[in-house]
């Protein structure tokens, strides 16, 4: 088994390259067995495995626990190929390393910014296919807002500009900067106001017409911040406080779409192999 859990990506303005993993897991259990049918993006993680080890494919059997809610901006997707991956990795005797096998789950997702935090946990920077990841403390809270809406990123992606505004831009990399400053030096308090978005919140809200007043609220229960969590539909808040008081609020905020609320903190593994089995434990040690 391959336990991979959720990410929450761009965290506003780091758009493509900035995410946090999350202690929400999918469960993958790999199997070599007579051949049995795969999900779509299953197949392709493992065609794409066996071409990077050049090794003759072999069947088997995938089945999924899954906790990660789908086409929220939470990594479900992420989660699924990445546990593929770490799964076929094991089972061959782990021929690849975890940065490899993250970069061919960025490849499979078309962009970085939740392969990264699935495959390494903790926050993460990226840029093009290297990385730098950090450990957040468990002092830091993250309250999400479920809404019972589907966003496939495709769509998300679709309705962004072609260019922005210089200043926007500007505005939007000082943040990211920030971000990533506060989390690598653990100053958590510095992130107050740096969640400002000019890179893709402002087209997206046409998709997730609540998201600013959900973001006023949970600001206004004491959240450090809150964004869009990748492409949506799920938003996130980031809060040293009382996790509780910020959720109400959110959910109070978003009352138009029924929603439900999750409060959990950031996961520092990444993709695991939990308990292995003793015959295993060889093969899968460089996942631990």
């Amino acid at each position: 088994m391959v336990r991979v859990p959720a990410s929450t990506s761009n965290l506003g303005p780091g758009f493509d390259c900035l995410g946090v993993a999350l202690r929400i897991y999918n469960d993958l259990t790999l199997e070599r067995r007579a051949k049995s049918r795969l999900p779509p993006m299953a197949k392709a993680a493992a065609k794409l495995f066996f071409d990077k080890i050049r090794s003759s494919p072999f069947p088997f059997s995938l089945s999924i626990a899954a906790q990660i809610p789908a086409a929220r901006g939470l990594g479900a997707s992420a989660a699924i190929r990445l546990g593929v991956l770490h799964g076929l990795n094991a089972l061959c005797g782990c021929p690849l390393d975890r940065l490899s096998i993250f970069r061919l789950g960025a490849r499979l997702e078309g962009h970085p910014d939740n392969a990264a935090p699935a495959c390494f946990g903790g926050f993460t920077v990226v840029r093009a296919t290297t990385l730098q990841h950090f450990p957040v403390s468990p002092r830091l809270g993250f309250v999400l807002l479920v809404p019972e809406l589907e966003i496939k990123t495709s769509a998300a992606r679709k309705i962004l500009p072609r260019q922005i505004r210089r200043l926007d831009a500007i505005e939007s990399c000082g943040n990211a900067c920030a971000i990533a400053a506060a989390f690598a030096g653990r100053n958590y308090e510095d992130l107050r106001g740096a969640f400002v978005d000019r890179f893709h919140q402002p087209w997206r809200t046409k998709m997730v017409p609540f998201l600013p007043r959900v973001i006023a609220a949970a600001e206004k229960a004491g959240a450090l911040g809150a964004f869009l969590s990748g492409s949506g539909s799920a938003i996130c808040a980031v809060t040293l406080r009382d996790g509780n008081k910020v959720a109400g609020a959110m959910l109070d905020a978003a009352k138009s779409i029924r929603s439900r609320t999750i409060m959990t903190r950031a996961d520092n593994h990444g993709a695991q192999i939990p308990n292995p089995k003793p015959e295993t434990l060889r093969r899968s040690a460089t996942l631990a």
